[in-house]
């Protein structure tokens, strides 16, 4: 018992002394007739007077109050954190601070997640950071035994998760360090290391060339049932990234201005008919055309040189049809890329039939692209050092992957601005690809119109 209760106590027993002199509970007990029966509580209860049993009475509901009083201890001690502490009203810079630091984050992913209905947790996981949780943890999984090696000073989840959440939001890094309340160079230089980690490690296992039998077949499968056109394995397309700013050190800026008057880097990517890239490439300034940066790919090299092998061979009217994609006017016509026959549909009833079945196909690329800028709203306003933006972009891509993989889903598409240009010259080298794409694509023209017309 505490101090304030035994003085209680003790000014009770004197006012009970003094309301019934003839029984009291201070009584000297070294008495020789009366040691023990004075002081006992049935002398009490038995006494003739009705001060000893109020006294009782009132000590009995103190002793039960001190009991049960709070220890002073506990009070003292750290309370385990939940849920409304794992979110502070963000009121204040601190209360803010408070929402995204280390200890609300791991209440957030530890304690209480899977406490939620997995949709809530989904969501409220793509709310913060783009992808749901079991995404979110593959990816960690796989990246933390990098993080560790670098010996960073924060958990590996939390750093994924904050560059993420940049990803995701579109967040510069001097916002996101407000928010952490972190420096705003440790901020990037956590975001180049996901974002390289992302582009170099997991690239390629989650980007990849449908060279094996099986995803090959999977894959032109899928595209002639979208397209009726056979032996497609994928639809090429680039889109530029507007960057937020240029270097003030750079010497031609003019290049990074792309045909919509922003400045940006080009990417080019190549899809299949699940929206899923197999190819990514990042080398040429906004300036740049399609063509040209197509050209400038390993891609196109690998292609050009017979480097890329797909077994899978049919014979459409004679012409031996190995599998190619598709692309629109804006790329040159060779044997592994079949262009449309125009751009405004101003061809013979073959030619147009197969130029609306190709562009079908084309827009699973389209789409993939409107997917991964709508999802990752960072590359609709690059706010990265240029030397950073490519692994930037790549990263990005990689997670889209991982999205499609996992059947995220899919967000409003961001819609691209109309292409326009005129077809490419063809090079020198490239003649002979250019003349049998020629007659792959008349031959495949007319199986089409034939199939079509004898429905």
């Amino acid at each position: 018992m505490d101090q304030s209760f035994m003085l209680m106590l003790s000014n009770l027993l004197h006012l009970h002394s003094h309301m019934d002199p003839t029984t009291s509970l201070l009584s000297d007990v070294t008495s020789s007739d009366s040691s023990v029966s004075a002081a006992s509580p049935t002398s009490i209860l038995t006494s003739t007077s009705a001060a000893p049993l109020l006294f009782f009475t009132i000590a009995s509901v103190l002793s039960y109050l001190a009991s049960h009083s709070p220890n002073k201890s506990s009070k003292d001690k750290p309370q385990k954190p939940n849920a409304s502490a794992a979110k502070p009203h963000s009121s204040s810079p601190s209360a803010a601070t408070a929402e995204f630091s280390v200890s609300a984050f791991r209440a957030l992913s530890t304690e209480h997640i899977w406490a939620m209905e997995a949709p809530l947790r989904d969501a409220q996981w793509r709310s913060l950071y783009g992808i749901s949780y079991p995404v979110f943890t593959t990816i960690v999984d796989k990246l933390k035994p990098y993080i560790t090696q670098s010996q960073l000073s924060l958990p590996s989840d939390y750093a994924v998760a904050m560059v993420l959440s940049r990803l995701a939001h579109g967040l510069s890094a001097k916002a996101l360090a407000s928010r952490y309340a972190l420096e705003p160079y440790l901020i990037s230089k956590i975001t180049n290391m996901v974002t390289r980690l992302l582009a170099t490690k997991l690239y390629p296992e989650f980007i990849k060339i449908p060279v094996s039998r099986r995803r090959l077949v999977e894959t032109t499968q899928g595209f002639q049932e979208l397209t009726a056109l056979p032996n497609i394995c994928g639809a090429i397309d680039g889109t530029p990234v507007r960057l937020h700013k240029l270097p003030s050190d750079i010497i031609n800026p003019s290049m990074y201005n792309s045909r919509h008057g922003f400045p940006s880097i080009l990417l080019q990517v190549v899809a299949d008919h699940k929206k899923i890239f197999w190819d990514v490439c990042v080398k040429a300034p906004g300036g740049f055309d399609d063509a040209t940066h197509f050209r400038d790919s390993l891609l196109y090299n690998r292609l050009i040189s017979g480097d890329i092998v797909w077994d899978k061979v049919i014979n459409v009217r004679g012409q031996h049809v190995r599998p190619y994609i598709v692309g629109d006017w804006c790329y040159p016509l060779l044997s592994f890329l079949l262009t449309p026959f125009s751009w405004n549909r101003t061809g013979n009833p073959a030619q147009n039939a197969f130029d609306e079945a190709l562009m079908k196909g084309r827009k699973m690329v389209e789409d993939a692209i409107g997917l991964l800028k709508a999802r990752w709203k960072i590359l609709q306003d690059l706010n990265v050092g240029l030397n950073h933006a490519p692994q930037t972009i790549v990263a990005c891509c990689v997670l889209h992957n991982l999205c499609q993989i996992a059947r995220e889903p899919e967000p409003e598409l961001c819609k691209e601005p109309e292409e326009n240009g005129s077809p490419p010259r063809v090079l020198e080298n490239e003649k002979s690809f250019y003349y049998y794409g020629e007659s792959l694509r008349q031959a495949l023209a007319d199986d089409l119109y034939q199939r079509l017309s004898s429905r």
